[in-house]
């Protein structure tokens, strides 16, 4: 049942460190951003909190730029920022794919890089993508900033390593060398939640993660040796299929998953082979 908005509570910082403060002060609160998984919650009566830190309008945490051979991206970029971006389409191309995929327009217009970081879920489109990117979560308290690589952000389904009074600030990701890929599987072509989505870069050490295969984003550590190695594609193959813990559910089987994960495999060692470093494929989606 949905929430009823009257025992709701939402505070409007005017600043990142007026922000921080409340956090500290007025905890716990809930951080809403673009609210694109806050409100699908509220509407059925899922959500446990019930006071939130309104953070749309913190300037400080939006933007895009270069610092020397970083990419940093502030927690408050939309998807359409991503899309549009021409420093993340010529650094980072994967990532603007990878935000194509992501709903509707409407949702890449609210959706924010830091929310789809925060929510933890398996499933996050952007999320193969930071891994593969070996970016680094910038995270702020009143007590000062530390960074977390990404493949140390998550501890469990839907856990992450962020303390109560800790907000997102932040993503940097290094300079990426290499042919990257990004490719999702889902009951349709725009709109769905993934059963399987694959980033990869191909390099003399290949990188290779996938979601909605585990309770975390994977990353294919032991397929990506065997590529590195000299390996057949059957023999990465089989490794990935070992390393993925894909579940049964509403939207696939686990055996299903298993099996486009090979096939999507197979599909990024071939059409790397011949694309030109740095292109990702061409989207299936429409382009905006």
């Amino acid at each position: 049942m949905a929430t009823p908005s009257s025992r709701l509570t939402l505070l409007e910082p005017r600043s990142l460190d007026d922000a921080l403060r409340l956090l500290r002060a007025e905890g716990p609160l809930v951080p809403l951003a673009g609210g694109t998984d806050v409100y699908v919650g509220l509407h059925f009566g899922t959500l446990s909190g019930r006071r939130f830190l309104d953070l749309w309008g913190v300037s400080g945490l939006r933007g895009i730029r270069r610092r020397g051979d970083t990419l940093v991206i502030g927690a408050l970029a939309t998807y359409t920022d991503l899309i549009e971006s021409s420093l993340v389409r010529r650094l980072l191309p994967i990532l603007a794919e990878a935000s194509r995929w992501v709903g509707s327009i409407q949702i890449q217009n609210r959706g924010t890089l830091g929310g789809n970081l925060a929510n933890a879920s398996p499933a996050g489109d952007t999320l193969p993508v930071l891994a593969v990117a070996e970016a680094t979560v910038v995270l702020r308290s009143v007590d000062g900033e530390r960074r977390v690589p990404f493949t140390g952000f998550y501890t469990g389904y839907r856990q992450t390593v962020m303390r109560p009074d800790e907000l997102i600030v932040a993503v940097e990701v290094p300079r990426v060398p290499g042919r990257q890929w990004f490719r999702k599987v889902g009951t349709r072509a725009a709109q769905a939640i993934s059963k399987v989505v694959m980033a990869a870069v191909r390099a003399p050490r290949p990188r290779i993660a996938l979601g909605s295969v585990a309770p975390t984003v994977v990353r294919a550590a032991r397929t990506e040796e065997v590529l590195a190695s000299g390996g057949t594609l059957a023999e990465a193959q089989t490794a990935l299929m070992d390393e993925i813990q894909p579940i049964d559910d509403l939207r696939s089987t686990a055996v299903y998953r298993r099996r486009v994960a090979a096939n999507l495999l197979a599909q990024f060692w071939t059409e790397t082979a011949r694309r030109p470093p740095g292109r990702p494929p061409a989207s299936r989606k429409r382009r905006r």
